[in-house]
């Protein structure tokens, strides 16, 4: 059966290789998507906090500007005077004078009691508030790591579905790779039918001219792209000047 390994540069990118502690493009685009999920709580949140702290301000200008204090003063004084020796007039007095009296009254009032008493939020409430976002955003950027372990999982408990899956995905590469060379080959034909260009024969004469310059002006493959190593194949046709990764030769 022909192999697949080692894949090839394009095929590389699609796969996410569970040991590889760095974040895959794959699993890049599950994260984006997930994190865009968390744009509209985010904005709820701080549509909820705004508006938290506008009504606060509101009622704070409202009991500051709405506070009137009353205060009443009087004062009171009665004196009954009898005046004469007689009897009657002491008897008056005795009786009468009883009525003398004198009081002074203060009174101090205010509409406090009606008045709203507003409490703002604290920096550590709006934090305790924000928090559960926090974590949310952090398990869509954890989630792809045990995200990893479902392929091992379903293998575990369907061994013989795991065995289907990877003969479609084996089938699928083949014939992907299949059309993918057929496509270079064409590619290659159409570049092999133009004339270089004078960057590429400036940068030939040089490589031939100078050899301790192949270090600087390292090739490509001609398929992948891969940057020129000591395994890579030139082309057996003296006038191509095509170079091949180990892999796509």
């Amino acid at each position: 059966k022909p192999m697949l390994l080692p894949l090839l540069r394009e095929e590389t990118s699609s796969f996410i290789f569970p040991c590889n502690p760095a974040l895959q493009r794959p699993e890049l685009q599950h994260m984006v998507m997930e994190l865009l999920r968390c744009i509209p709580l985010l904005l709820f949140l701080l549509f909820v906090c705004g508006l938290d702290h506008f009504i606060f301000s509101v009622l704070s200008i409202i009991q500051h500007h709405s506070f009137i204090e009353y205060s009443y003063q009087t004062s009171h004084h009665l004196s009954v005077n009898v005046m004469g020796t007689s009897l009657m007039a002491e008897l008056l007095r005795t009786t009468i004078g009883a009525l003398n009296s004198s009081f002074d009254t203060e009174v101090e009032t205010s509409n406090l009691v009606c008045l709203p008493q507003p409490t703002g939020m604290t920096r550590q409430q709006y934090l305790n508030t924000c928090l559960p976002l926090g974590a949310l955003a952090f398990l869509c950027l954890a989630q792809v790591y045990p995200f990893r372990l479902r392929r091992a999982i379903a293998a575990f408990y369907f061994p013989k579905r795991e065995k289907t899956r990877v003969l479609f995905l084996y089938n699928k590469l083949l014939q992907q790779r299949k059309h993918f060379l057929h496509l270079q080959r064409g590619c290659i034909a159409r570049q092999a039918r133009q004339p270089p260009g004078l960057w590429t024969l400036l940068l030939q004469w040089c490589r031939r001219r100078w050899p301790w310059l192949r270090r600087c002006l390292r090739r490509s493959c001609t398929l992948c792209g891969k940057p020129e190593t000591p395994r890579h194949q030139p082309c057996p046709n003296p006038d191509c000047n095509a170079l091949y990764c180990e892999s796509c030769w």
